[in-house]
């Protein structure tokens, strides 16, 4: 996969709940998260959603917090011989103290990266 995030990915494994913003009905899906980063997100799920739709999310991270934000889907992948498809979405919005929040997992995950390759 290309990377095209403007910041650095981080793996979280959590769910999502998503409620649809830009359809009428504001259909609603939880999704499995896949990583993060101060920039946006790729998550996996079975519904279909589509480039440019925007979505309120509730977002669980590492510290059994819960950030709530807005998503826009910039980016969809099939994957193979699944129902599942991968998404990449922009946070959209995103207070700044919850950009910082994943910003400090960042550094603990570099000083962590690096204590293991030192030994």
């Amino acid at each position: 996969m290309e990377e095209r995030r403007r910041s650095r990915r981080l793996e979280l494994n959590t769910t999502l709940s998503l409620k649809n913003l830009t359809n009428a009905q504001g259909t609603k899906a939880n999704v499995e998260v896949t990583d993060v980063s101060k920039s946006g997100i790729g998550f996996t799920s079975t519904v279909k959603l589509e480039i440019g739709s925007i979505h309120e999310a509730e977002l669980v991270i590492w510290t059994k917090e819960r950030i709530h934000t807005f998503l826009e889907i910039v980016r969809i992948e099939k994957k193979d011989d699944s129902e599942e498809i991968y998404y990449g979405a922009y946070f959209v919005g995103m207070p700044l103290q919850d950009v910082y929040k994943i910003g400090i997992y960042d550094e603990f995950q570099k000083a962590e990266e690096e204590q293991r390759k030192n030994g």
